[in-house]
């Protein structure tokens, strides 16, 4: 039987995540490699269409260019050994406690500030820093009980920070549906492996959101609050709802009366002391954002500012990822944590300062320009494959608000072997950790979601852009329990178009 990856070419510029040379797995990857290898391309090919079915049958799927498609899972794991993932944990973690220290600052006495490590210009610029947050502290302190930091590996296969997420970030459910489809189809693979399990997140982020009720609720009632049927993620705000156990409410179902929040049931009104919501800032309250906005729950954030309610993540926690905001991170750690960053930044240039700019925009066809708000991968120019015309109008844009951009040197993202139609070919990949935090104790999902770029030399990875994901396995050791293959309950929804004022990866 012929070797299946006796084809496979690794590029000349990018880390490869599998293969140290042709022919020779990392460690890591050898009882992976040594797995697949018995099974064969008529094998693969037929447990590549299962996996399609079934993420099909269990209302896995996103809309990409206007059409339901079954979420892209690719056969061939990435695998993460312990040593590194222990970097990995401690390095989000560091970062989860330096953002959330600088959230406390930004809404309290704003010291950072005073004391010149960021400029003032930069907050009073931010379009997600709301105002009616200022003097807001939540229950236990925590307003960012969900993160997730996307990481890469650079071209000498060291792992860097692309962006932090901390608003509404989005994904999870796949690292979930990802390691069950797995199992149940490519069982064999786990034979040898001791893969850490995922399937504790859902009560990891249930016990976080019940340590954020207000005080003297010793009992509370926790919601997931989605936009509904017609949110690109609203398979994953019905699955953790779901696991969770919880309500999945719309805002409809929800009313405010004497800054008390409850849910509107069939059994009559139910008090609510928790709301997760899954719906950006702008569209969650129309008494203080958008007037017009049908999906929220208006007089939910006076609730919240009189402590009746929790909102997580909180209001206003757009002003930690703002990409501009990012470039502050490494001298964040430090000046609220005192320590030195245990993941670096990619290397990245701020655009507001004038000989930067004019810099940047004579090396626009070497650099990456992004909008600091960007989600999805919407607005980006990856400088060495634009056109001509994508390079005159980015300069247009940064010369016309240039707080609005960052530039960032090219990366290579790592590539991995990655099933298309008759073979593993190299595909580009990111990483995107979970963190859960209680105000005692960040924990992170083992593994995260690993996306894949699956067209031929796209470096965008985000699944609005067609990309696809890769079940991630962090390797524990022989006393560490193997993954399980409990199967969550059966999904009776779908997702369809993506509405207003939504999340997207």
């Amino acid at each position: 039987m012929a070797d299946i990856f006796d084809a496979y070419s690794l590029g000349s510029e990018s880390w490869d995540e599998m293969f140290e040379r042709p022919g020779v797995p990392r460690p890591q990857y050898q009882a992976l490699f040594a797995a697949l290898q018995p099974l064969g391309v008529d094998e693969l090919r037929s447990r590549a269409d299962q996996l399609a079915r079934m993420f099909t049958d269990r209302g896995v799927t996103f809309d990409y260019a206007g059409e339901e498609r079954p979420f892209p899972l690719d056969l061939i794991p990435r695998v993460i050994d312990a040593a590194e993932w222990d970097l990995v944990a401690r390095g989000v973690r560091q970062r989860i406690r330096a953002l959330e220290a600088f959230l406390e600052d930004v809404y309290g006495p704003r010291q950072v500030f005073r004391d010149g490590v960021m400029p003032w210009q930069l907050l009073h610029s931010s379009p997600h820093y709301h105002r009616v947050a200022h003097g807001w502290r939540p229950p236990n302190g925590v307003r960012v009980h969900v993160g997730g930091i996307d990481l890469i590996r650079d071209e000498q296969g060291a792992l860097c920070v692309l962006e932090d997420n901390v608003r509404t970030p989005s994904g999870v459910s796949y690292v979930l549906e990802n390691r069950l489809a797995m199992a149940r189809t490519l069982p064999s693979l786990f034979a040898e492996q001791f893969v850490r399990p995922v399937e504790e997140y859902p009560a990891r982020l249930l016990a976080a959101l019940r340590k954020a009720a207000p005080a003297g609720v010793t009992d509370p009632t926790v919601v997931v609050l989605t936009p509904g049927v017609y949110n690109a993620a609203y398979f994953e705000h019905a699955l953790l709802a779901r696991l969770m156990g919880v309500e999945l409410v719309e805002g409809r179902d929800l009313i405010c009366e004497g800054n008390r929040i409850s849910m509107i049931t069939t059994y009559g009104r139910r008090p609510v002391h928790v709301v997760y919501r899954r719906i950006d800032d702008d569209y969650l309250d129309p008494l203080h954002f958008r007037g017009d906005s049908v999906l929220g729950c208006p007089g939910l954030v006076n609730a919240a500012r009189a402590g009746n309610v929790t909102i997580s993540n909180g209001v206003g926690n757009g002003v930690a990822d703002d990409k501009l905001v990012y470039t502050y991170v490494p001298e964040l750690i430090g000046y609220y944590l005192g320590e030195e960053p245990l993941l670096r930044n990619v290397e990245t240039y701020r655009l507001d300062d004038p000989d930067m700019r004019d810099w940047a925009l004579d090396s626009a066809a070497e650099l990456v320009l992004k909008p600091v708000d960007g989600a999805g991968g919407k607005g980006i120019v990856i400088g060495p494959v634009a056109t001509a015309g994508q390079l005159a109008s980015v300069r247009q844009a940064v010369r016309d608000h240039p707080r609005g951009w960052i530039a960032q040197r090219p990366v290579m993202l790592s590539t991995s072997p990655t099933w298309i139609g008759e073979r593993p070919v190299p595909r580009h990949i990111d990483l995107r950790p979970f963190a859960v935090n209680d105000g005692d104790d960040v924990w992170l999902l083992p593994g995260g979601l690993t996306r894949v770029a699956l067209p031929e030399g796209e470096l965008v990875v985000n699944s609005s852009r067609g990309g696809g994901s890769k079940d991630t396995w962090v390797l524990g050791n022989a006393h560490a329990p193997m993954a399980s293959v409990t199967a969550p309950p059966v999904a009776q929804w779908s997702p369809s178009r993506v509405a207003a004022g939504t999340e997207e990866q």
